[in-house]
């Protein structure tokens, strides 16, 4: 049998992007075969991988990168429930290509992927969200270790997850959720009780009052951290919500309030279909991350150039399907009520 080949965006070298076409493993009794609608950019670690700074396997050039990628089935292995096929399902990314190396493969307009490795999309009325399921899940394990019932919460940053994470913390039962954020559109777009832009106000007054029980961190940047930190509670606890090369913050602060910090690693077994659950019932609105959108036919360079670049961009979302045939035939995402 002839290998089936598939376009796909492939990292070729260092700040370098091509759409070239690949060659697909066969579909195995245990595999299926999605074809991609959806994917999206990310801004942490693709960006690393583009610019060479991840030299180790699976980010080997020339690869294919992507990990938040929704298609619909359209073949399965013979092990495979048939009833799967024309179904939505959200893949994390595939290793099955012959001819190129994938990290994490998922920005392939064909994948070939194990069947386990999907979280199908049934109940959420347009499966595009469900390319917020990796970024939601990532937050609601932050808001999980957070413990947030009858707290207040102080969430630093108002990135994708920084968004979700505060939206999560409310819905979760949290008391109070304030957060921070220098650039305005990403507070706009925020539904937090408190909104601050260090920017243009004093934090010290605008949390005037306040002592929190955890703090979030989603910035990443250490300054803003020791900050946060004047704000917690005897006993506080801090939630790294992101990946850090090096920690570098005053440890006057944690051992005078006996501080306790956990570093939040990804997301949990079963937190992919929770948020799944959550979209469908309507109880977090994931299309408000959705910002900026392109085609695969367009530069891809300069749209993943934005991606990494422009504050305002939380998430592009890269379109495999035209017209009518890419989803305007799909109602909005559900709205958080």
């Amino acid at each position: 049998m002839e290998a089936k080949k598939s376009k796909a965006i492939v990292f070729s070298g260092v700040n370098q992007i091509e759409l070239r076409e690949v060659t697909l493993k066969p579909v195995s009794s245990t595999d299926v075969l999605v074809e991609t609608w959806w994917s999206s950019i990310s801004t942490g670690t693709e960006k690393m991988a583009l610019n060479g700074l991840i030299p180790s396997p699976p980010f080997i050039f020339p690869f294919i990168p992507g990990y938040e990628t929704v298609g619909r089935i359209v073949e399965a292995g013979d092990h495979v429930n048939q009833g799967l096929i024309g179904k939505f399902a959200y893949v994390a990314g595939s290793f099955g290509y012959e001819d190129v190396n994938a990290a994490f493969g998922g920005a392939s307009q064909f994948i070939v992927c194990p069947v386990e490795s999907l979280t199908v999309l049934d109940g959420i009325a347009n499966p595009q969200c469900g390319i917020a399921l990796p970024l939601g899940a990532t937050a609601l394990h932050i808001v999980d270790l957070a413990e947030v019932k009858n707290r207040k919460v102080l969430v630093l940053g108002q990135g994708a997850v920084g968004i979700l994470a505060a939206e999560l913390a409310k819905r979760f039962g949290a008391s109070l959720v304030a957060v921070t954020e220098p650039h305005q559109r990403r507070l706009d777009i925020s539904t937090s009780d408190i909104k601050v832009n260090p920017e243009k106000q004093d934090v010290s007054v605008a949390l005037a009052g306040h002592e929190f029980d955890v703090l979030i961190d989603s910035t990443g940047i250490m300054s803003a951290i020791e900050t946060g930190l004047r704000f917690l509670k005897f006993h506080g606890k801090v939630i790294f919500g992101g990946y850090y090369q090096r920690m570098n913050i005053d440890y006057s602060q944690a051992f005078n309030k006996e501080l306790s910090f956990i570093a939040a690693r990804q997301w949990a077994k079963g937190d992919l279909h929770r948020v799944r659950e959550l979209i469908a019932a309507g109880k977090i609105n994931a299309e408000k991350i959705f910002t900026h959108q392109c085609t695969v036919d367009d530069n891809l360079m300069e749209a993943y150039m934005q991606a990494f670049s422009d504050s305002d961009c939380l998430k592009m979302i890269i379109h495999w399907k035209h017209g009518n045939e890419a989803g305007e035939h799909f109602p909005t995402c559900n709205t958080a009520n």
